[in-house]
């Protein structure tokens, strides 16, 4: 191993650094510098080679022409090993500032990472000011990857500026992210560096697979090379940094771009999104701004006037003296998101689907006021359901930091194959969806987690004599049951109101319940009354992916139609029908069962509203989408208006009758797929529920 290099001794002298593990003062005086023996410095060679040891680069000469040569506070903390060792107060400063500017010179050194304030390091502070905690050595990485702007800082960039969204300002800048803000891709909503659009949800923290969801498992820690060899494992054929750009997984189907390749890479998904993005930005410009802009990505502040409107900035407009200056919020919102795509160069990588998402709402945003809109009818913003990390479903626990172990197993990628191993659920971090690793035990076959059967709420054990079916009922099952109803109401009168009650909810498609109806009981099902069992369907068509993707879980409504005429499209399966009975009594056997299945809900409804006026003096009202769904409707008028639906004026008048008709409306609305999972078994207990509730039932027919 070579020699430790005089620069770096220069850089450095006077600092304790850990040499092989023992602790090493170097000297300040130039002769004992001299008079020193020479020292082995580990992992030296692949240190030379990296970004960080570039003594030419200009991260780390940009200042040495300036008066003093000197570099700024804002900017010593990552561009120096001073500025670094200042902002840890190793030095013997404040910690977590810098307190003067740096002398150029020097490179990011071994010092600048390895010391006793490094090595208790645990988390970082984005600049959005919101901390990212429990991190081991990446957090080193961490402090200067991050960027420099946030979702925080250009929304008080336009609350200072005091205009309106299409208004031209001076007061408005260009918001640089900075280069290299590793950090803020991968975390995504959860650090907010990218520009969030109020009322859209974002993708968090991209974590990939167990033993990769680090700085440091993926990039060497001292060449900041990828560790490709370990890439090789799960995408066959990737050997070199460029191939890294074709990769494409399962889980990311949607063509997010819209041109029709969903084979390409996650990185040309992103260039595809950012030059629709380039389009709007140079096209809301000139329509709103009356002056044409181009970008430069090497020139700052890289927004320049367009003087000869050729859609470029050339040489003679790449100049400081014509940075663009007629900024509106809406244009500064969407340049800060086209700038951020780009100063991540492994932006596809560290989370693909944040940035995405960022370019597809700035292009929806500027289409607002376009008035040749960009064409986004074929681009997708967000995944199928198993892969949308930025839904409900998996942002619901961004804010705690943790999803308890009663969720934890079907909302995070983990809390599902530690069921399946031990039987057994606990806290799991936040998913930003599923991974592979959530279903399949080996990323180099793709096998899947055996399930041989399935407890259901109810106690039900069932085999569906699929293992893969078996692995997804362990989620699609419903958490409530007749049995937990039952548990629930013991014997109190059916009309009495009781403040032992509270709404049970089946939760969210619970289609391994439907299907199996009566022998998994997930259904409130009325005493004295006989329901239906199993929905076989046709052989070939007995499995949850034989009319479902594994991956995309959408409809394989193509194999429909071969037995159902008039099926060319997934709404065409609504018109699906079994027999002729006319089910709700509205005169139509015509329609299809899935019109059967909602004219009955929506009876149960009004059923719902006049029993609990009557019976309780509370009139109920229902919200498909705010928990605990059922809620006091104070002002009488049939619906959960924005007031009303709060936690603390949920339904608490609840007798046994109208639990038990209120689980079975929620239990028909949360499982959309009821018509062709199972339609009898939801009619006959929609039926009893309109039925037990009092309502009139004489021009119905029970299946």
């Amino acid at each position: 191993m070579r020699r430790i290099a005089i620069l770096i001794c220069a850089a450095i002298a006077g600092f304790t650094v850990m040499v092989v593990g023992q602790p090493y003062v170097i000297p300040t005086n130039p002769v004992a510098i001299a008079a020193t023996p020479p020292i082995e410095v580990p992992f030296e060679k692949e240190w030379a080679r990296s970004g960080h040891a570039d003594a030419n680069a200009e991260s780390f000469t940009h200042w040495n022409a300036e008066t003093p040569p000197e570099i700024p506070v804002a900017c010593a903390k990552c561009h120096s090993t001073y500025g670094y060792q200042d902002f840890l107060g190793v030095d013997g400063s404040a910690v977590g500032t810098v307190d003067k500017p740096a002398p150029v010179g020097s490179v990011i050194t071994c010092v600048a990472c390895h010391n006793e304030a490094t090595i208790k390091m645990t988390s970082v502070m984005m600049p959005s000011g919101v901390e990212i905690k429990g991190l081991g050595s990446e957090a080193r990485c961490m402090q200067c990857h991050q960027g420099r702007e946030s979702k925080i800082s250009v929304d008080k960039a336009i609350a200072d500026a005091g205009v309106g969204p299409d208004e031209v300002s001076d007061k408005l800048t260009f918001r640089n992210i900075h280069y290299y803000a590793a950090t803020a891709t991968k975390y995504g909503t959860l650090a907010k560096g990218g520009y969030e659009y109020d009322g859209q949800k974002y993708d968090g923290n991209f974590v990939h697979v167990e033993g990769f969801s680090t700085c440091v498992q993926c990039h060497n820690p001292h060449t900041l090379e990828l560790n490709l060899q370990a890439c090789v494992t799960c995408h066959p054929g990737v050997t070199t940094p460029e191939q890294v750009r074709d990769i494409r997984m399962a889980g990311s189907l949607m063509d997010y771009d819209g041109d029709g390749n969903t084979q390409e890479g996650i990185y040309y998904e992103l260039q595809g999104l950012r030059d629709m993005l380039y389009q709007a930005i140079q096209a809301y410009a000139i329509q709103v701004t009356q002056s044409a802009i181009a970008y430069d990505p090497a020139v700052y502040p890289y927004f320049f006037a367009d003087t000869n409107s050729n859609g470029v900035a050339d040489a003679d407009e790449a100049r400081f003296d014509n940075a663009f200056k007629r900024w509106t919020p809406r244009l500064l919102k969407a340049a800060y998101n086209y700038q951020t795509s780009l100063k991540d160069p492994g932006a596809y990588m560290h989370g693909g689907k944040y940035i995405i998402q960022l370019l597809y709402d700035s292009i929806a945003d500027l289409n607002t006021v376009l008035i040749q809109p960009i064409d986004l009818s074929k681009a997708h913003r967000i995944d199928y359901g198993h892969f949308a990390g930025s839904e409900e479903a998996f942002r619901h626990w961004d804010e705690t930091g943790a999803v308890p172990a009663a969720c934890s197993k079907c909302h995070s990628s983990e809390g599902l194959p530690l069921y399946v191993r031990d039987k057994a659920t606990i806290t799991q971090p936040p998913a930003n969806g599923f991974n592979c690793a959530t279903c399949h035990n080996d990323l180099t076959t793709f096998t899947l987690y055996e399930v041989k059967q399935v407890e259901f709420p109810s106690g039900a054990v069932i085999d569906s004599g699929d293992p893969n079916t078996n692995l997804c009922m362990e989620c699609h099952q419903g958490r409530e049951s007749t049995v937990s109803v039952n548990r629930l109401v013991k014997d109190l009168p059916p009309d009495e109101v009781s403040d032992k009650l509270r709404f049970l909810n089946i939760h969210y498609f619970a289609a391994g319940a439907t299907r199996f109806g009566t022998e998994a009981k997930g259904a409130y099902e009325y005493e004295g009354k006989t329901y239906v069992g199993l929905f076989a369907h046709a052989p070939e068509f007995s499995s949850c992916v034989s009319c479902h993707p594994a991956h995309g879980l959408q409809v394989r409504f193509e194999a429909c139609g071969k037995c159902h005429a008039g099926v060319a499209s997934e709404e065409d399966l609504v018109n699906i029908r079994l027999a002729a009975a006319d089910y709700d009594g509205d005169g139509d056997t015509a329609e299809g069962v899935a019109g059967e299945i909602a004219t009955m809900r929506e009876l149960l409804y009004p059923a719902l509203q006049n029993y609990s006026a009557a019976k309780t003096g509370v009139q109920i009202a229902y919200h498909p989408s705010v928990y605990p769904y059922f809620f006091a409707d104070t002002n009488g008028n049939g619906m959960v208006d924005a007031d009303e639906a709060r936690f603390d004026n949920a339904f608490n008048k609840w007798t046994p009758r109208l639990l038990k008709a209120a689980y079975n409306f929620q239990y028909a609305t949360k499982d959309p797929g009821a018509f062709t999972h199972n339609p009898k078994y939801v009619l006959q207990v929609l039926y009893d529920s309109l039925e037990d509730i009092g309502a009139d039932v004489s021009k119905m027919t029970r299946p």
